[in-house]
């Protein structure tokens, strides 16, 4: 095989790959880092109603700005996110993705550690709050990274199972709360267990992370060719033995791309990104408000159909199965059904489910279309960050994942209060409506302006937007 590096070398010899035990290793590596961060997003919903029975919250119009205390916790958690998505991701296009991921899960786990030593209602949401903006970091990161470690054909799949292994973290947060309760264990009140777990995980967490290797991607893009090849050649050489045939050539790509310099924000709303950026943007922040409105609010949600804080959060952990499942069943089609169509089918559904969750009266009933509503919605998710990760180089990629993860996280803060808003004022039929409608908004911005990206390479997918803006050019010319 030649050992050449040249800008398309690397990834075409990457997208020539074929799945394997190392690939998977970094892949699994990558998704258990991953687990503790899903932990922390999954105790927004399930600390506030520990909170409120241990006495540090308060509910109804008690709370900090006349709201929900649970309100301002999401906010803040949300108002963390984005921050941290927005004001740090565009590091990690110049500095080490592997570092970032280092530094940043010592950010949140040093927080939450502090969050869970508070014992009132602001110092709890302020620690909330730092941690973070160190989560909105790490969870870019990751993201960017599996893009950039994955052959073409397998980039559904690879998104669909790290996702499975990161939301396993849901149910197993859910149970855990459960478990620990209001009263807790030694004396401690179960919301510092259930707050104190991801600071353990996360020590070990760091051990494991060491061993992964740069971003082959990212180290080319920075002209650092000779470390790119040395990591590519280390893969191929064990597929090569384990195979025990040469791999066949790489694919040539008919087009340069232009030398990879330092970029900004206002890079990914120029053309030819621009219209592909308010197209994500406006499809993720929908699908922020509708998924955080489910997921944080699900146990408040069955309180007030008239479930118990016991049961409701029993109930929460049973529906809470689903999300580890959910991106495996997606996984099925990942590969073989265009990304933005898989966004908008499970939009559908996703809404019919939400609008059956509503009309129930009964436990079963409760679970099973939880079940199927946080199916729909998670691969949708999961459809969506592949997505996401697909449409822009590799230069601006942390820049333009991060900035939309930053909308969103806006959008997610602002549904704190805009579901707390219309909770008491329209009740759970209210807050399904809100949903539906997201969903359904989502599902059309996709459908109208996202491109195809399946079974495309990077330089494929970025090769067309010139094309793209040139015939637009042309028809408004004519």
């Amino acid at each position: 095989m030649a050992g050449t590096t040249s800008t398309l070398d690397i990834s075409a010899r990457l997208d020539r790959l074929p799945g394997n035990p190392m690939l998977w290793s970094w892949v699994g590596r990558l998704s258990l880092g991953g687990f503790f961060e899903i932990y922390d997003l999954a105790l927004t919903a399930l600390l506030s109603p520990l909170l409120v029975g241990g006495g540090v919250f308060r509910a109804g119009t008690d709370g900090l700005l006349g709201y929900p205390d649970q309100a301002s916790f999401a906010f803040l958690t949300m108002l963390g996110l984005f921050l941290g998505s927005l004001g740090l991701s565009g590091v990690a296009d110049r500095y080490s993705r592997r570092s970032l991921f280092m530094a940043s899960l010592l950010w949140y786990s040093a927080a939450t550690l502090m969050m869970a030593l508070q014992s009132t209602a602001s110092g709890v949401c302020l620690w909330r709050f730092v941690a973070s903006i160190g989560l909105g970091l790490e969870l870019v990161v990751i993201e960017c990274y599996l893009a950039e470690i994955t052959p073409k054909r397998l980039r559904g799949r690879v998104f669909a199972v790290s996702k499975s292994v990161q939301v396993c973290a849901i149910p197993i947060a859910g149970f855990f709360a459960h478990a620990a309760g209001t009263e807790g264990w030694l004396g401690m009140p179960g919301w510092r267990w259930v707050a104190l777990a991801p600071v353990a995980g996360a020590l070990i967490v760091l051990l494991i992370r060491r061993s992964i290797p740069e971003s082959p991607r990212w180290l080319e893009a920075r002209g650092r060719e000779r470390e790119a090849n040395l990591i590519v050649r280390k893969i191929e050489r064990y597929v090569e033995q384990r195979s025990g045939q040469p791999l066949p050539p790489p694919e040539r790509i008919s087009s340069v791309p232009p030398p990879q310099q330092h970029a900004s924000y206002a890079d990914v709303f120029q053309a030819p990104h621009r219209r592909r950026m308010l197209m994500l943007i406006v499809v993720d922040c929908a699908s922020s408000i509708a998924y955080y409105g489910f997921a944080h609010w699900a146990p408040t949600l069955l309180e007030h159909q008239g479930v118990n804080i016991t049961r409701s959060l029993l109930y929460t952990a049973a529906i809470g199965l689903a999300y580890p499942v959910a991106p495996l069943i997606g996984a099925l089609f990942a590969d073989r059904i265009e990304r933005k169509w898989q966004v908008a089918i499970v939009g559908v559904l996703g809404a019919v489910f939400g609008l059956l969750f509503a009309r129930q009266d009964s436990a079963a009933m409760w679970i099973l279309f939880g079940v199927l509503l946080t199916i729909a919605i998670e691969i949708k998710s999961t459809a969506a960050h592949t997505y996401r990760s697909e449409l822009f180089p590799t230069h601006l990629r942390a820049k333009a994942v991060g900035l939309i993860y930053a909308f969103s996280r806006l959008a997610g803060a602002a549904s704190s209060y805009v579901i707390a808003f219309v909770l008491l004022r329209s009740g759970v039929p209210g807050v399904f409506a809100v949903i539906i409608a997201l969903l359904l908004l989502s599902v059309a911005v996709v459908l109208r302006y996202g491109p195809k990206t399946r079974g495309l390479s990077y330089e494929e997918i970025t090769d067309d937007l010139p094309a793209a803006n040139a015939a637009r050019e042309g028809v408004k010319a004519r």
